[in-house]
């Protein structure tokens, strides 16, 4: 008896929307907090050696925050959803016509929603590639001085179009630290944990797109798959009487 229970309540767990919603909140979890540091560095190396302030790049950051906290709201979501429409829990809950309407209509949403947020990542992660690219030239930059200067020439674009070519290079040995070390190596290695944790969530909202599309199938034909274990267990009882 407590095995058939055991087996019961493992079957009513839904595996491939846990599955996701682990991957999605890790990935969050990570995507914010290094993008959070990374922006900030980014922010300090900026106004120190680019003379630029973007000011913007502070409300990014409580951007990161606000949407850290959504899309784990999404995933808590997500997956109650798919405890509602898996095993024997979706027998009960979707009994009725308007319980299945509903269904699979907030499963039509869902898919809408997790579709766009997931165009929205595939974007945040271009342009995450891009600024490791960037954060990786700069380090390539600073493995290869020449005559112990770093040429910024090539970034000329960062600067304003004020800025003479000869401050266009750092040659000092406390600016060359304060570059290298305190800002680009721990900003690029924030960048790609960062790729990574977005790659990361990329999938999982992809997971969470199958997931959706299988649960409003078997919304959808929850009625049928009741009246068909209904014959079953009626036949097998006809069966035992004879």
């Amino acid at each position: 008896m407590a095995s058939n229970g055991c087996v019961k309540c493992m079957s009513r767990i839904p595996y491939a929307t846990l599955i996701a919603t682990i991957m999605c909140c890790v990935g969050v979890a990570v995507f914010c907090g290094t993008m959070y540091k990374g922006v900030t560095l980014t922010l300090h190396m900026s106004e120190t050696f680019f003379y630029h302030k973007y000011f913007w790049l502070g409300d990014l950051q409580l951007l990161f925050v606000i949407l850290g906290s959504f899309m784990g709201a999404l995933g808590l979501f997500l997956l109650l959803v798919g405890f509602l429409a898996t095993g024997s829990t979706r027998e009960k809950v979707y009994k009725g016509w308007k319980s299945r309407l509903g269904g699979r209509i907030s499963c039509i949403i869902l898919m809408v929603v997790t579709y766009f947020l997931n165009l929205a990542w595939l974007v945040i992660l271009a342009c995450l590639i891009v600024m490791t690219i960037v954060f990786t030239l700069f380090y390539v930059s600073c493995n290869k001085r020449i005559k112990t200067c770093i040429h910024l020439e090539m970034f000329d674009f960062l600067y304003s179009n004020t800025t003479k070519v000869e401050h266009m290079k750092l040659c000092e040995v406390g600016q060359i630290k304060q570059f290298c070390r305190d800002y680009v190596e721990p900003a690029e290695v924030m960048y790609v944990l960062a790729t990574v944790a977005c790659i990361l969530v990329v999938i999982s909202l992809v997971n969470y797109l199958m997931c959706l599309t299988a649960n409003y199938a078997h919304i959808k034909n929850c009625k049928k798959l009741v009246e068909v274990q209904y014959m079953c267990e009626l036949q097998n009882l006809r069966e035992a009487d004879y």
